[in-house]
């Protein structure tokens, strides 16, 4: 039996991707699934699929760069569903460029998505779990928390800030599992926002051996279900034929 049925989780970057693809594996298997991003129009249409195949599933707007935007969805989780047991920490972007191209302001939304809106998911929901004894939180790091790639300097750093906030996180907490997930190189939106020409051919070639989403998906899956004594605290997934 997996520990899943009628856990409360909190997914950020819900709207598509690893998020979208993880809500729904989730929910199938009964948990109740509360989903965050900013694209309300797609969140609808998710929660509406997810309650037709008879899941359970609620959506807020999200920001994961605003503090207080951020605590108002894990509460909205929390009130809706009377506790908090799992955040999946999912939302990223992924514009490369080379150091010198100075896209500083492509590097800012790098740090405010990619760590400020993990720091802003724990800051939410660390009290409640805290307080209710127990809980988890899954963040999404990347394979670049473990090697780096020419044009992916400033993401690597970000990628990298993600294992080492999970890893301070689980040395301190008693109750609380922590899993940090490093997918390997996924078909999906992140890095449709590059504007650099040399790092979109660079992602081409990377994404001729990519994973679905659905992969990382089951190994969210993997270490929600584990029981409440089990934390699985770091996953590397990359497809089998990837180098990096």
């Amino acid at each position: 039996m997996l520990n899943v049925e009628n856990k409360v989780i909190a997914i950020t970057g819900a709207s598509s991707g690893i998020g979208e693809a993880t809500a729904k594996l989730l929910a199938e298997k009964g948990a109740k699934v509360v989903l965050g991003a900013r694209r309300t129009e797609r969140l609808e249409k998710l929660v509406e699929e997810i309650r037709c195949q008879g899941g359970s599933a609620e959506f807020k707007t999200v920001d994961v760069t605003n503090r207080e935007d951020m605590k108002a969805f894990i509460h909205f989780a929390k009130d809706t569903f009377g506790r908090i047991d799992a955040i999946f920490n999912n939302a990223g972007v992924m514009p490369l460029s080379p150091m010198n191209a100075l896209k500083v302001e492509e590097w800012d939304t790098m740090i405010n998505v990619n760590i400020n809106g993990v720091l802003n998911g724990i800051a939410a929901g660390l009290p409640i779990m805290e307080a209710q004894g127990g809980g988890q939180f899954i963040n999404t790091a990347s394979i670049g928390a473990h090697v780096v790639v020419p044009t992916g300097a400033v993401y690597c750093a970000t990628k990298y800030a993600v294992w080492a906030i999970s890893e301070g996180l689980r040395q301190e907490s008693k109750n609380i599992r922590v899993t940090t997930i490093s997918p390997g190189v996924v078909e999906t939106e992140l890095g449709s926002d590059i504007t650099d020409d040399s790092a979109e051919e660079a992602l081409k070639e990377f994404r001729k051996n990519a994973l679905a989403p659905d992969a990382i998906a089951r190994a969210v899956l993997y270490a929600v279900s584990q029981p409440d004594d089990v934390d699985v605290n770091e996953m590397i997934v990359r497809p089998t034929a990837s180098a990096f």
